[in-house]
């Protein structure tokens, strides 16, 4: 061995990690002062564990020593019945967000381009630019919904994959049928349509189709759901895509062996057996919902239509110190610095100090 080959050196690693963002969690629910916050920067839902979940988590960690169903077996039945379609058709991953990027995994590369809206979920760019992909951002209409139009005239013969965040995070505004259908029609064949569905449980609006019903026809579209947000498991890592065989069979292949641990699935089981009472939680949600838009309209605020369990305050150059007046005064919300705020629907007490503090905040403005 040569001196050279001793010295040490940094490995060598893949060019197209260069400049990809990390993912920004939710700040700490800890106030500028030190003083406990409320934390309404990460859509979490502010309940405990559905009745039952809890114990089966605790009687799964009693069998930790072993691995986990790899398969997910019992809980791909469990979703199979629950929105009728073939087992073959539903893949398990860590979070929607880990089976967004399985599929990314599974269909696009170098040369490949990947479409969504901007702003939209910002994992998007992060896992495009991992796959060495190139993202296409289409920014939203002044309303601050999805430009269809624009998406579809955006593909070309590179495009492999195409997200539709519906509601979309962070503005939870929505895509209603006669669009969606009219989009879906245009697509190529080849051109994966995702179908991302993670707040899908909060939305009122009738004209807003379900994406499982839109995929039994259409093979190149793939819906995504979690459990993170209405059922309350965004600590245990679980969600899962519902979308044709050979879409569905590519996800298994490249999903991380054993990433969905025992306790994820049977708590994710005894969650779907609780659906009344998740019912009623969504419910108190959205009706917290609506008082947080009126009272925020009714202060002068310009709030966009959210069906999801969040509000979106675009902001501009103002979203920082915004965020910061907000912390200091007990709540920490989620900035998207130059653009705006998102702000989870919590408690009610949690709810009633921002409302507050945006009060406070417009009177001083």
């Amino acid at each position: 061995m040569t001196d050279s080959t001793k010295r040490p050196g940094a490995p060598r690693l893949r060019a197209v990690l260069d400049g990809v963002p990390l993912y920004k969690p939710g700040r700490p629910a800890v106030s500028a002062t030190g003083e406990p916050a409320y934390k309404l920067s990460s859509n979490e839902n502010p309940y405990p564990p559905l009745p039952g979940v809890l114990e089966a988590a605790v009687t799964a960690a009693g069998t930790f020593h072993r691995y986990p169903d790899l398969a997910c077996s019992g809980l791909t039945a469990e979703l199979a019945k629950r929105f009728d379609v073939p087992e073959a058709h539903v893949a398990t991953g860590t979070g929607s967000v880990g089976v967004a990027q399985q599929l990314l995994q599974a269909t696009a590369g170098p040369g490949d381009e990947v479409i969504y809206a901007w702003r939209s979920f910002e994992a998007y760019p992060i896992i495009t630019q991992i796959s060495g992909a190139t993202s296409v951002q289409v920014p939203l209409n002044a309303d601050e919904t999805h430009d269809l139009d624009a998406m579809a005239a955006a593909i070309t013969d590179r495009t492999r994959l195409i997200f539709v965040c519906n509601p979309n995070n962070p503005t939870g505004t929505v895509v209603r049928r006669a669009e969606l259908e009219r989009f879906l029609d245009r697509m190529p064949s080849d051109v994966l349509v995702v179908l991302d569905e993670a707040y899908r449980e909060f939305i009122r609006d009738a004209e807003v189709p379900d994406g499982i019903e839109l995929y039994r026809d259409r093979p190149n579209v793939c819906v995504l759901r979690t459990f993170s947000k209405a059922y309350g498991l965004a600590g245990l890592r679980i969600g899962f895509a519902v979308a044709h065989e050979p879409v569905a069979a590519a996800l298994r292949k490249t999903a991380v062996p054993f990433g969905v641990s025992q306790l994820a699935q049977d708590a994710a089981v005894a969650s779907l057996r609780s659906e009344e009472a998740l019912l009623e939680r969504v419910e108190a949600l959205v009706a917290e919902r609506a008082r947080v838009v009126e009272g925020l309209t009714s202060q002068g605020w310009t709030v966009p239509k959210t069906q999801a369990n969040f509000v979106w305050l675009r902001l501009g150059e103002a979203t920082t110190d915004f965020a910061a007046f907000c912390e200091k005064a007990g709540v920490v919300v989620r900035p998207f610095a130059g653009e705006g705020v998102r702000v989870t629907i919590g408690e009610t007490e949690a709810n009633d100090i921002f409302l507050t503090a945006a009060a406070a905040y417009r009177e001083k403005s």
